[in-house]
């Protein structure tokens, strides 16, 4: 993860061992070598993701200072990279605040256990039908929590409300409704204790105006102002990522070709499915990040 632009380019790897000062630990050694279980521990994958879009972000610039984005986004952590990109947090503060949030996400999935599910073939509007249907027979909790694409979205809520929209979701028209490997209900009420203890994170970190538009993930707008951002990352814990919104709110701002950078290609796909006619370019791996500054500077 990250392993071969950090050992290419001297600003990827600075990125790294800039960030395992901070933590006080080789972040960079698990995201290069595992153990894999270990990385996937939401406290290590949270800066892991961050860390690792961050290089990359850093070896593009210094190779390609003139490929500036008009504007960013990310889907929920990568809201920390893309604010970082747009010059509104400190690369020393996302860290922290990244492993921070990693924490106080598991923490809140102990004392408020829960799951979550993708739900395929149906849009956000019948998901959330769905999520109030059967919360109002469990009496528990669930949500839409990505609108990721037409077609494709996921929920969270506790185990029973979600083992519950599991069995309805064929009836309500879904094609298919599979449970996540996760056991954190993300994106949902049952993360208000984390959201409420981040919040305090938050306001001991010095934001800034954002250089440019960093769409947001709660309502798709751009978030402009510093309490604006303190906000999103905030709620953003217990609110839906209306990640399709945000893709359609760039593209009728003008934008025709996109670019995801981190370890991998998640978002590009789909893209593909929110609009078919944009230009997609995926950095996750030296060959491509390589590829696209050739193809930059040839532009």
């Amino acid at each position: 993860m990250g392993r071969d632009i950090a050992a290419a380019y001297t600003a990827a790897r600075d990125t790294f061992l800039q960030a395992d000062d901070i933590l006080g630990f080789k972040l960079s050694s698990l995201c290069f070598e595992g153990p894999e279980a270990e990385l996937n521990d939401t406290i290590n994958t949270q800066p892991a993701l961050y860390v690792c879009g961050v290089a990359t972000l850093r070896a593009l610039q210094a190779e390609c200072p003139e490929a500036v984005p008009a504007c960013v986004a990310g889907h929920s952590l990568g809201e920390f990279t893309a604010l970082t990109a747009a010059g509104a947090l400190m690369f020393e503060d996302g860290v922290r605040l990244v492993r921070e949030r990693g924490r106080l996400m598991r923490e809140a999935g102990v004392r408020s256990p829960g799951a979550m599910a993708a739900v395929l073939g149906l849009d956000g509007d019948a998901v959330r039908a769905l999520c109030e249907q059967v919360a109002r027979q469990t009496g528990g909790v669930l949500v839409l929590a990505n609108d990721n694409c037409p077609g494709q979205t996921v929920i969270s809520g506790d185990e029973r409300s979600i083992e519950a929209a599991l069995e309805a979701a064929p009836a309500a028209g879904a094609k298919r409704a599979v449970r996540l490997a996760v056991s954190i209900a993300a994106h949902s009420p049952l993360m208000e204790s984390a959201s409420a203890d981040f919040r305090r994170a938050l306001d001991r970190v010095s934001f800034h105006r954002p250089h440019m538009p960093v769409y947001a993930n709660i309502d798709a707008s751009p978030l402009t102002t510093v309490e604006s951002i303190r906000q999103e990352l905030e709620q953003q814990l217990t609110r839906s990522v209306l990640w399709t919104d945000s893709v359609q709110a760039m593209t009728a701002a003008g934008i025709t070709t996109f670019v995801e950078i981190g370890p991998k290609d998640v978002l590009t796909g789909l893209l593909k499915r929110i609009d078919r006619g944009a230009a997609r370019f995926t950095l996750n791996d030296l060959a491509s990040l390589q590829a696209f500054i050739v193809a930059a500077r040839q532009d």
